[in-house]
């Protein structure tokens, strides 16, 4: 029977919540400070009608703070105008280029406006992991990192053998199984051992990253054994209904999937466009690197350094570092280094 736990840890600007399944990462979630409540997935908002696009049967909506997000029109519910007050609920997050979604709750009056937060970080580990007890301290930084590091990965190994290759597209999620190095003569038995295995890591990984949408796998080999892959796709992603709709193998030997899409991918939050870390996300780092060290060495002067981009989104979360490890900590610019090339030296 699989188990489920959750971590949550928390550091200077941010906390992150995590849900393994069987001692894995399966889900990683992310609250920074400074994130718009109201863009939040199950927020409820008085919104304001920007504009209506027919053409596309949707209208954009002005929120709280700034925030936008994207309203589809139903056939069976009052056609808004431009200027009307709504009320919303956000269902699905933004991603990179595209705004958050919002579910029609009714007509509405006043300013934009929000009238109740989304669930509490806390509130949505206990229910994806199905427990009231949260594993924190150094233990939870400890899973919070592995799931942040797993993240990042683009090719993740397969039990026995053989590795899966998870890569977010604009159009789709592309999942590429590879049977490698696996041993055994028979090459239908190592594809299909490997596409079966692919299958329940994908599923673990998609969720993980936080991705949905369109999802296709290239599977290894031919002559597929089209029920066994069918039903373990079933299994493997029954977590994620509703919504999810699994096709037949195709003769291309391709396995289409569509899985709802709620929240922002996590590599949206961490990483450029170009898969390297954000300022942001690598400050965050470099503060939890500063907080550890301080612990380890409670009497130490600690120097962070990095690059100057990194160093300017540091320096909104020294206060905090300083607040519980005391004026003890200084700050280097590296103008040469990478952005992921972050130091912590103790003296």
């Amino acid at each position: 029977m699989s188990r489920r736990a959750a971590y949550l840890d928390r550091s200077a600007g941010e906390m992150r919540g995590v849900v393994t399944l069987d001692g894995r990462p399966e889900r990683l979630l992310i609250s920074r400070d400074g994130d718009p409540p109201a863009l939040q997935l199950g927020a409820r908002s008085i919104a304001r009608v920007r504009s209506v696009e027919s053409a596309f049967a949707s209208a954009f909506l002005d929120l709280p703070d700034g925030a936008q997000a994207l309203l589809p029109l139903r056939a069976d519910l009052p056609r808004p105008v431009r200027g009307a007050s709504v009320e919303i609920e956000i269902r699905a997050e933004s991603r990179r280029g595209k705004l958050a979604t919002a579910w029609w709750l009714g007509e509405a009056w006043g300013e934009p406006q929000l009238l109740q937060a989304g669930p509490s970080l806390e509130a949505e580990l206990a229910l994806l992991a199905r427990t009231e007890t949260l594993v924190t301290g150094r233990e939870a930084r400890r899973i919070a990192d592995e799931a942040e590091s797993e993240v990042l990965q683009q090719v993740h190994g397969l039990p026995g053998g053989g590795n899966v290759a998870v890569e977010p597209t604009r159009a789709l999620t592309a999942v590429d199984v590879d049977t490698g190095q696996m041993a055994g003569g028979d090459s239908k038995r190592v594809s299909r051992q490997a596409n079966l295995g692919a299958i329940s890591v994908a599923a673990r990984l998609l969720r993980l990253k936080g991705l949905g949408g369109l999802v296709v796998f290239d599977l290894a080999g031919r002559g597929h054994d089209g029920a066994a892959i069918l039903a373990a796709a079933r299994a493997a992603f029954a977590g994620d209904n509703p919504g999810v709709a699994i096709s037949q193998i195709s003769r291309f030997g391709t396995l289409e999937m569509t899985i709802p899409r709620r929240r922002s991918p996590v590599l949206d939050r961490l990483a450029d466009s170009r898969g390297s870390l954000t300022p942001l996300s690598a400050a965050l780092q470099l503060a939890r690197r500063v907080e550890d060290a301080g612990r380890i060495a409670p009497a130490a002067q600690l120097e962070a350094r990095c690059r100057q981009d990194v160093a300017m989104a540091f320096e909104g979360l020294a206060a905090w570092l300083r607040e519980r490890l005391g004026a003890r900590i200084s700050l280097a610019v590296e103008p040469s280094w990478p952005v992921d090339r972050l130091e912590v030296i103790s003296r």
